[in-house]
């Protein structure tokens, strides 16, 4: 395998890249399922708005961990955008797994914790994840852009001299 991958270093990156959005995402999947069985237990929150609170918890800890970690080798396009795009993403994903907490509590008619945590927190959380990998990958953390010939890259480049 490591013969394999030493051939395709994309593909290694890649899978480097996977284990790490994975163990940021692990992280943030905990915040989340205690997050939200916290409101729907203790605080007695409604299964929708529970999932929400506890969603946005561990959005603020996956950003962190992505920006930061998973994505760091990643060109740096703006704090502000980056937040802004990522938040955007997430709630895509969030609408989701919404849809699918809504659709086992309205249209199947599981509404026990159980199956909220099923619906919302494996099946919404799985097709979710799938769409957050994608998007930030794509357009929250894009590649750095590759240089011109003969022209140097950021890195490369002396700071500009002020008059």
């Amino acid at each position: 395998m490591r013969a394999f991958l030493t051939r395709h270093p994309r593909l290694a990156a890649l899978i480097a890249q996977l284990g790490k959005f994975g163990s940021v995402g692990a992280v943030a999947y905990v915040v989340q399922l205690a997050a939200t069985n916290l409101l729907w237990e203790a605080a007695g929150m409604d299964a929708l708005p529970g999932q929400v609170l506890g969603t946005l918890v561990s959005i603020a800890v996956a950003f962190v961990g992505n920006r930061f970690w998973t994505f760091a080798d990643r060109a740096r396009t703006g704090y502000g955008r980056e937040t802004l795009l990522f938040l955007a993403m997430n709630g895509v994903g969030l609408l989701i797994q919404l849809g699918c907490q809504a659709f086992s509590v309205y249209v199947l008619g599981f509404d026990d914790p159980v199956s909220r945590n099923i619906a919302g927190n494996v099946v919404g959380v799985a097709l979710g994840t799938l769409f957050r990998f994608f998007s930030y990958r794509t357009w929250v953390f894009p590649e750095r852009p590759a240089a011109e010939p003969g022209r140097p890259t950021a890195e490369e480049e002396p700071p500009a001299r002020r008059p």
